[in-house]
């Protein structure tokens, strides 16, 4: 991301034209949304690398990656973090990361930072969970346990998008707290019919 001036903030709608990015995921390779190949794109902003709470989400999203795929879907989740603190987790991220330790994006779109992220009993129940796997994880696979002090802390709200291939916001969401995004169910629900009809 470059230091250009900060675009104004914009919640996106559904029904809005979504601007054309490109964006570099943290293994150097270009990712343009929406996606000229025809899929929907999934766009995740979660919190921190490491983040215990996203890591927990993020391991549905890991383990039903072909279901996913297979209803013409692409996963794009973008991250408050710079790339070299997100390729410690690389391995169990399985699809396009982005890193945005300038929080260009999360400011563009209106993805907010609040005391709420973490204070709401949805991310309390999420917590010891997240936390239980992130220990186990670091343990079995030699991974890199939660930073101590994560880039731009860890009140990070999450937000998800779902864009067509033309451009259009098909779905949206912004979070209330830390663990509160779509479910994979609730994502394959949105996107089957449209990709059927594609």
């Amino acid at each position: 991301m470059s230091r250009k001036a900060k675009t104004p903030v914009t919640r996106v709608g559904v029904g809005d034209q979504f601007p054309q990015l490109n964006l570099t995921g943290i293994s150097g390779e270009s990712i343009a949304i929406p996606d000229p190949g025809g899929a929907l794109t999934h766009l995740q902003f979660r919190r921190f690398a490491g983040c215990p709470i996203c890591n927990l989400h993020l391991r549905s999203i890991s383990n039903r990656l072909s279901e996913i795929t297979a209803a013409g879907v692409r996963e794009v989740v973008v991250f408050h973090s710079t790339s070299k603190e997100l390729r410690k987790y690389e391995a169990d991220l399985p699809f396009h990361v982005v890193g945005d330790p300038d929080k260009e994006l999360y400011h563009r779109f209106g993805v907010e930072a609040w005391a709420r992220a973490i204070l709401k009993p949805g991310a309390w129940r999420a917590l010891p969970r997240g936390w239980w796997h992130a220990v186990k994880t670091a343990i079995t696979k030699r991974r890199a346990l939660m930073p101590a002090n994560p880039t731009n802390g860890n009140l990070g709200l999450p937000a998800d998008m779902l864009i067509d291939a033309d451009g259009r916001v098909a779905a949206v969401k912004y979070g209330a707290h830390a663990y509160d995004q779509w479910s994979v169910d609730e994502l394959l629900e949105m996107a089957r019919p449209r990709a059927s009809r594609a």
